[in-house]
């Protein structure tokens, strides 16, 4: 038997309680060679860990089961997933051991992302972790080393190389990629995420370089949890998954989808403070529909037609039932980028027995809704005094459309069966009216409304009268001069909304917006878009982006321990989005705050989110922390350099 001394593993924290990292582990074999990582202290005093190195006999399968069962139902900082390494336990001051299996060091502890430092290792860690000679001489702090990324990353003029630095950077130095995410965050959130990651996506079988996450297709049906198990990280709290079906506005792109859960879990992290150990991008490769990408020597996924009906749904059920069998009841499964009907049915399928969001549906609305109520303050009035109309009719529009609905009901106490009639969609066909009810999609049928048929978007305007125009429709160009001329004819301050992604699919630009409305427009885009200056006012567009929300509103799910997602969490995320707009923002004209602050805003959606948890009885870390907010920025992961003993 030998022994591992606490001090290994953490710095502050009993290593025979809870938190330790062997707490459940302690009787399991290991193979011989783990062993005291201070053999100086073999004595097995309280706070020593002991290991059975008497066989060397253990298997890789052996392992795997042994840390997927090493979960900490007391773990203060991550709502009931175990510190592995003990960083969270430790003050940033403190230093920790870049614990794997064993030690690492030498050319192996620079070519590990995770404890990875470059030149901003130490001459001491250089010394004790064996990289002298491995690395030029000089040191230099992490700050030096943000500084000359970005110098270097500003140097590139396409974006989609820019993107390929950054993901580069994430394999290389995990803690490096995410100081210089946050502290340029608006300059970089547009190359991680959209619009540089839809470009990304087409291309992704080309600048396809190693995996970052899970590819589960059809031929591993029937073994979905064994490879769940491959992945190397144990507790994992967040799932972002992906059929590739629906990529933005880009269409189906298959197993090369992969580029959105990987861009929106780093902004969990980023934005949200999610650690990046407890992130799991996956695909689900059921094939594509797309020719091209079939025809691609290039392509990385099945080459067959996109599988669908019985065997679609019951590939999803087994992944479904083998996650939650994995990773528990409170593990937050993200579904991205399908397509509607999968979208809505995946909601309501599993929403009443897993931890469930769709960013597409409930993230969308919510950032959209915190938009208008902000709005409200150039506008005038209530959202109750407002009618909506939408192009656009899918998982987004009709998303956005019930939120709205739910929140003039919660204003007014009217039924949402009647708030509802303050709502109109336009989808391929024209405007949705009750005479066509029968031949609707069922998500669709709530917004059938009585009035004649409609086939034009302007015409739609023009009868309709509508004080806000909401573009989700995913096709470019479709707010034209008429449309928005004839939505300023009605109005003071028009309300358009140009949602759709990537930039190319935007309904319209924001100088279009501005230049049509002679400087009226209240206007937000999906995608970002430059400040326009219209008879010497300079317009600055809002962005309606989802990474508004999704990164607290994950974080509040987590950090409270909730097991089911509640369409009033989804409200108060909206109303806690719109409360951090300040005066001087609405000076500027701007109905969102600046993503410089985003980790304070996200701090403040968690919180809410979490008390709302709580308030329904949904949460399952008890007691609630007294200060909510306080407890989400001390949730945070932090990327700053640890130091190494």
């Amino acid at each position: 038997m030998y022994s591992l001394n606490r001090s290994c593993f953490m710095s502050n924290t009993s290593i025979t309680g809870s938190s330790s990292p062997f707490s459940n582990y302690q009787r399991r074999r290991l193979p011989a060679k783990v062993v005291a990582l201070s053999t100086a202290n073999r004595d097995h005093s309280n706070g020593s860990v002991l290991l059975d190195t008497r066989s060397g006999t253990t298997t890789l399968q052996e392992m795997r089961d042994g840390y997927a069962e090493v979960v900490d139902p007391k773990s203060g900082v991550t709502g009931g997933v175990q510190d592995v390494y003990g960083e969270d336990t430790a003050t940033e001051d403190q230093p920790v051991t870049p614990w794997a299996v064993s030690v690492a060091s030498g050319y192996s502890l620079l070519r590990d992302p995770h404890h990875n430092k470059g030149l901003a290792f130490n001459e001491k860690e250089r010394d004790s972790h064996y990289l002298c000679g491995l690395l030029p001489p000089t040191v230099v702090s992490q700050e030096i080393q943000v500084k000359k990324m970005m110098h270097n990353i500003r140097n590139y003029q396409v974006p989609l190389q820019r993107y390929m630095a950054m993901m580069d950077l994430q394999e290389r130095n995990q803690r490096l990629f995410y100081k210089l995410l946050m502290d340029n965050v608006e300059e970089l959130l547009p190359i991680v995420y959209t619009p540089t990651v839809g470009e990304a996506c087409q291309k992704y079988g080309s600048i396809f370089n190693r995996p970052q996450g899970l590819f589960i297709s059809l031929k591993e049906k029937g073994k979905i949890l064994e490879v769940l198990r491959n992945w190397p990280e144990k507790n994992i709290q967040v799932i972002v998954v992906t059929d590739g079906e629906r990529i933005l506005g880009l269409g189906d792109l298959g197993c090369q989808g992969m580029g959105i859960p990987v861009g929106k879990l780093s902004l969990y992290t980023a934005l949200g403070g999610v650690r990046p150990s407890a992130c799991l991008p996956i695909t689900i490769d059921v094939g594509t529909n797309n020719e091209e990408l079939l025809n691609d020597e290039f392509y990385i996924g099945l080459r067959q037609k996109r599988a669908n009906g019985q065997e679609y749904a019951e590939l999803l059920h087994e992944f479904m039932t083998a996650v939650k069998q994995n990773y528990g009841e409170k593990i937050l499964v993200q579904f991205e980028d399908f397509a509607n009907h999968n979208a809505f049915n995946l909601l309501e399928k599993y929403g009443t027995t897993h931890l469930v969001f769709n960013d597409d549906i409930q993230g969308t609305a919510s950032v959209v809704l915190a938009g208008l109520i902000s709005a409200m303050k150039f506008a005038g009035g209530s959202l109750a005094d407002h009618t909506f109309l939408f192009l656009g009719a899918g998982e987004a529009g009709t998303g956005i459309a019930e939120l709205i609905a739910l929140e003039i009901s919660k204003q007014t106490n009217i039924p949402v069966e009647e708030t509802r009639k303050k709502v109109w969609l336009v989808d391929s066909k024209g405007l949705i009216v009750s005479s066509r009810a029968e031949s609707l999609q069922h998500f669709k049928r709530p917004w059938a409304h009585e009035h004649e048929p409609v086939t034009e978007l302007v015409d739609a305007v023009n009868k309709i009268k509508p004080t806000v125009l909401i573009g989700t429709s995913g096709q470019g160009k479709t707010f034209t001069k008429e449309v928005v001329e004839a939505m300023s004819a009605l109005n003071e301050k028009p309300i358009i909304l140009a949602l759709s992604n990537p930039t190319s699919q935007s309904e319209c630009t924001a100088e279009e917006a501005y230049t049509w409305s002679q400087g009226r427009a209240i206007f937000a885009s999906g995608s970002p878009f430059e400040s326009v200056e219209y008879e010497g006012k300079v317009h600055v567009p809002g962005q309606a982006n989802n990474a508004y929300i999704f990164p607290g509103f994950g974080l509040g799910l987590i950090m409270s321990g909730t097991i089911r997602v509640h369409d009033d969490m989804l409200l108060v995320a909206a109303e806690a989005l719109a409360a951090q707009v300040s005066q001087e923002n609405f000076d500027k004209g701007l109905i969102y705050p600046p993503f410089k602050n985003i980790r304070k805003i996200s701090a403040h959606i968690a919180a809410k989110v979490a008390a709302k948890s709580y308030e329904l009885g949904l949460a399952t870390r008890l007691p609630p922390p007294k200060d909510l907010v306080k407890y989400a920025e001390s949730c945070m992961y932090s990327p700053s350099y640890r130091t190494y003993r």
